[in-house]
Formats: structure tokens, C-alpha cells, sequence
């Protein structure tokens, strides 16, 4: 019996190859997942176009030994195939998303709770062969269960929604607030939808590209300006009054945090969601003068199950996202390259099943 599967691996930049790899196997503690629907998130592209950034190369990931070629993929959704030893709550063929974050047990973090600030932090599909592939294993504490109502397109979302919402429930947004997002790139929509489904009354969309405002206006994007015009921060204080309360930095650029911070009122917060590409300059003294909150947030905690409700009740329309579903086979063409180049492109999901 052939005891290998198509899988989607990186082995450098710009160097990703579907191919042949063995079947993996649970063991104590693991779950063995038939994925059913993934996602290309923006990490994965980073890991395409100037990799390696979080996958192990030069040493082994400590909490596995994993290292080098790794086959990606950390948003998806799945059966249950098969449970190692000692896995409770878990049944085969249960259906099921992944909370891809790897806990160190020896962590102070995990005994009050936050576990993203474990170190060394990790995920699936980067610190570990993911869910591009037709098997995947897992940890059985990423392993959450979804309702038959939530189709895997939708569970498949669940992990790149969880950002956004954990991202909108750091920033403090209360019901009737204003709110700023830049960057309308998936995260940057999500949060839209978050920041909607959480009473924001006022939301305004920055972006360069003129396709991706033209989708956040079709999600409930209340104002969009493309970021390359003049005087943004005065623009959005004619729309707002003083400012928004809440500034969402999903783009990560030097443009995108002044132009959010000096959006923001008096007293305002800004959450820096982006992975920040280099480091940016800020003016201190402003934001001592204003009372400015500046936070950083590292993907999420606590909130899967959440997620899944708001999702699955339509409060979170996420399949919006979607513009595209392809095969493994096509994942390099009409995936990786299809989002570098087309701006239009927002979530594109691959159909594991069918290839």
C-alpha cells in the first residue's frame, strides 16, 4: 500500500514543489487531520517571495526538531483520520479546525494563560509540516471542533478571522466607536468585519490599491481612501470630528503608522496587527502629549471557539473573502503567484480533496 501523499513543500524562495512525501502518523498526544479546505496566508507569501523568516533553517525548532524543508500551511480545516495515545475529547471524524500555535509547557505564559507570548513561539505548516497536504498532524490542544452547520470553506477561515478578532478585542472598541483600518489585504478585512460585528458605527479603509478598497466598500467599509492621496489624517478628522478611536495597523509600513497615528484622537489606540517588515520612526513626545496607546499583538489567544460562533451564526460573512478555489497541483501558479501579482485577489482556498 502506497504510504505517501501530494504535499506542498518550501524548500527555499520562491522554490515551492508539490510533490510525493510520506504519510505522517499521531503519536501520543497528536491528531492525524484529512485536511479538507487551507488557506494562503500573508506569511506563507513572505515564506515564498524572501524566506526563510519564520521556518526553521539554520537550527531545529526546540519544542520538535523540526528544520529545513517544510511542507506550509497553518489555515485550514479537516476530519478527524486517526488520535495518538491520550487524546481525550478528540473522535475520528469529528469535524474540525486548527489553532495552529505551539505551546511550550515549561513556559511561565502558559499558567496565566497567554500563550502566544510562549517562546520559543511557533506554528504548524512553519515550525512544522502543515496543512497543504492531505494529512496532516497536529497537537490535540490546536484541535478545535466546528458545528455541521460551518462548512470547511468557512472553517478554513476560522484561523486568519481569530487575528482579526483577537486584534479588535485588544484595541478596547466599544460599541458606537470610530475605527481605522490600513491595509485592506485579508487580515485588514477581517478586522473590518470584527470591528462591525463589535458596533463600530464609523469604519474607514486605507489601501493603495484600488481594487481591495472597492472589496472592503463591499464588506461594510462605512469610508475608503487610497492611501496615496494627500492629508489623510485631516480627511479622516472631517469624517470623524477628532479623529477615530481606534487605528488598526494591517499593512505595517513606515506611511501606514504615521498616517494611523495621527488619525487617531486624543487618547486614542493604535494596534499594530502587520508583521512589520523593517523598523519604523515614531514621535515619542506626541504620543506622550496626546495619550497615545500603542500595542502590539502577536496572533491570538483563547478565542477559537468564539470565532467559530461568530462565523458560524453570520455575524463574520467571511466566505466575502474568497475570490478564488484551486488544486494542490496549481498552488505555485494560481495561488503564490496569482496573489504577488493581482492585486484583485484577497483569500484564495485550496480544495485538498480534489486534485
Amino acid at each position: 500500500m502506497d504510504n505517501t501523499m501530494k504535499a506542498a513543500r518550501w524548500y527555499a524562495a520562491k522554490d515551492i514543489r508539490v510533490e510525493p512525501t510520506e504519510i505522517p502518523s499521531p503519536q501520543a498526544g497528536q491528531v492525524k487531520i484529512s485536511v479538507q479546505f487551507a488557506g494562503i496566508c500573508g506569511s506563507d507569501l513572505h515564506e515564498y517571495v524572501h524566506g526563510p523568516q519564520l521556518i526553521p533553517v539554520d537550527k531545529p525548532y526546540p519544542l520538535n526538531g523540526h528544520q529545513g524543508t517544510t511542507t506550509l500551511g497553518h489555515e485550514f480545516s479537516g476530519i478527524v483520520d486517526a488520535v495518538g495515545e491520550d487524546v481525550q475529547h478528540i473522535r475520528v471524524g469529528d469535524r474540525v479546525v486548527v489553532e495552529p500555535i505551539f505551546k511550550n509547557f515549561d513556559s511561565p505564559f502558559i499558567v496565566n494563560g497567554k500563550y502566544n507570548l510562549s517562546e520559543p513561539l511557533g506554528f504548524i505548516g512553519l515550525s512544522s509540516n502543515g496543512g497543504f497536504a492531505s494529512y496532516v498532524v497536529v497537537e490535540d490542544y490546536m484541535v478545535h471542533k466546528i458545528p455541521d452547520s460551518m462548512s470547511f470553506e468557512k472553517g478554513a477561515l476560522v484561523e486568519p478571522a481569530a487575528v482579526a478578532v483577537y486584534a479588535v478585542l485588544q484595541s478596547g472598541l466599544k460599541i458606537g466607536q470610530t475605527v481605522l483600518v490600513s491595509g485592506a489585504g485579508p487580515i485588514g478585512l477581517l478586522c473590518v468585519q470584527a470591528a462591525i460585528a463589535a458596533g463600530a458605527t464609523t469604519v474607514i479603509v486605507t489601501d493603495i490599491a484600488d481594487k481591495r478598497l472597492e472589496k472592503a466598500k463591499t464588506i461594510g467599509a462605512t469610508h475608503i481612501i487610497n492611501a496615496k492621496e494627500d492629508e489623510i489624517p485631516q480627511k479622516i478628522k472631517n469624517l470623524t470630528g477628532l479623529g477615530v478611536d481606534i487605528f488598526l495597523d494591517c499593512a505595517g509600513v513606515q506611511a501606514s503608522y504615521t498616517t494611523g497615528i495621527q488619525s487617531l484622537k486624543n487618547g486614542g489606540t493604535a494596534v499594530l496587527v502587520a508583521l512589520f517588515g523593517k523598523p519604523v520612526t515614531t514621535d515619542a513626545l506626541d504620543q506622550v502629549l496626546r495619550e497615545i496607546t500603542i500595542k502590539g499583538i502577536i496572533a491570538y489567544r483563547n478565542i477559537f471557539p468564539h470565532v467559530i460562533s461568530l462565523i458560524d451564526s453570520g455575524r463574520m460573512p467571511v466566505e466575502k473573502l474568497v475570490t478564488r478555489k484551486i488544486v494542490l497541483d496549481n498552488i505555485v501558479s494560481e495561488g503564490f503567484e496569482a496573489l504577488v501579482n493581482d492585486p484583485s485577489e484577497v483569500k484564495i482556498l485550496i480544495d485538498i480533496q480534489s486534485s
